[in-house]
């Protein structure tokens, strides 16, 4: 689904997404991914008035680290763009973040689900910690099938992980051609960040963090 539809009318955004959702059975689960919906602010009641039974699965994972990728996602597309530095802060040499900038305003987790629970219950709300889907793929999605009502099929012998990209990859049913490995937008090497402007960052998000482990009933140890 195109992004761009979030910025439609909400009965028009209804609307474009039942019409491109694909037809369901009995008993059989849709699942739709588009990442910005979580920090979009529109997307909540859009989705809700479209379904208000969607279950709801984010992926999260440090925002520290995040901001960096993003970043690094960034300057592939626009290499002349200021440092991350730079960018980082409204007034570096008050240590001000700039709090608006979208690597770093993502971050800001327990914000954007606050917006969601105006209307959702937690209990249609997965979190997914992103850290552990690295290391320990099938156990997150164990869990993940484990909230969507499935047995659970997944098991470590359906991953290895790939050295190269630094992620784990799916192995297909045997006879069913390669595995299936993250993209080449994924696992690219971070730019080195000056850790003055990490420890800014952590001290940032740390209340931000704490907060989101509240809400959600997690701890995902991003201190």
């Amino acid at each position: 689904m195109n992004v761009s539809l979030l910025t439609f009318h909400s009965d028009l955004f209804v609307i474009s997404c039942r019409n491109l959702m694909p037809k369901a059975l009995d008993g059989q689960i849709v699942m739709e991914k588009t990442p910005r919906y979580f920090v979009t602010a529109e997307a909540p009641g859009r989705i809700h008035a479209m379904s208000k039974d969607t279950k709801l699965i984010v992926v999260v994972r440090d925002p520290v680290t995040r901001a960096i990728s993003d970043y690094t996602q960034i300057i592939s597309k626009a290499p002349g763009i200021p440092g991350f530095e730079t960018l980082t802060f409204k007034n570096r040499t008050t240590g001000r973040i700039d709090a608006s900038w979208s690597p770093i305003w993502i971050g800001i987790y327990a914000q954007h689900l606050e917006n969601w629970l105006q209307y959702f219950p937690l209990s249609q709300m997965h979190f997914v910690s992103g850290e552990r889907l690295i290391s320990d793929p099938s156990g997150e999605l164990g869990k993940v099938q484990d909230f969507l009502g499935l047995q659970r099929m997944i098991t470590d012998e359906h991953f290895f992980f790939n050295e190269t990209k630094g992620f784990p990859c799916l192995k297909k049913p045997q006879g069913n051609g390669k595995p299936h490995c993250l993209g080449k937008t994924k696992g690219r090497i971070h730019p080195n960040i000056d850790p003055g402007v990490v420890e800014k960052l952590r001290e940032f998000y740390r209340p931000f963090n704490r907060h989101f482990y509240q809400m959600t009933g997690q701890n995902f140890g991003w201190e």
